[in-house]
């Protein structure tokens, strides 16, 4: 597999994405559902955001890591929440994620009207290798 990264600036560089991934060669695609903070036994969170969050991210790198991939194969990343204000506060902890796992992935954040019964922020990813 060949990925290229474009980003005709540097300012997403902070932001944790890149503009567009170019990939080539893929040997497989995996197409993750939107992963939120839903427990095993299938219960949502009625947690705050951070809580919300840290538990997206877990069940996401499950799914993926369960799938046979690794998360550093993410080339799209689709986060969506119920407030991109309870949200900021706590996209460090995304970032270290990314970081952690030297993901390079186009981004798309959307705030929504609601999610899924309580939930506040949901993960759907793209992943290649």
């Amino acid at each position: 597999m060949e990925k290229r990264i474009i980003n005709p600036w540097t300012w997403q560089h902070e932001r944790s994405y890149s503009q567009a991934v170019e990939v080539k060669n893929v040997e497989s695609t995996l197409y993750c559902s939107g992963q939120a903070a839903i427990d095993p036994d299938g219960t949502s969170s009625n947690k705050d955001m951070k809580s919300q969050l840290e538990q997206a991210i877990a069940n996401l790198e499950e799914v993926i890591t369960t799938a046979g991939y690794a998360c550093n194969g993410i080339v799209r990343l689709n986060i969506y929440t119920t407030s991109t204000q309870e949200l900021w506060p706590h996209f460090p902890i995304l970032q270290e994620w990314i970081a952690l796992h030297s993901i390079e992935q186009a981004v798309t954040m959307l705030e929504v009207n609601g999610l899924f019964e309580t939930l506040k922020v949901e993960l759907e990813a793209t992943v290649v290798r």
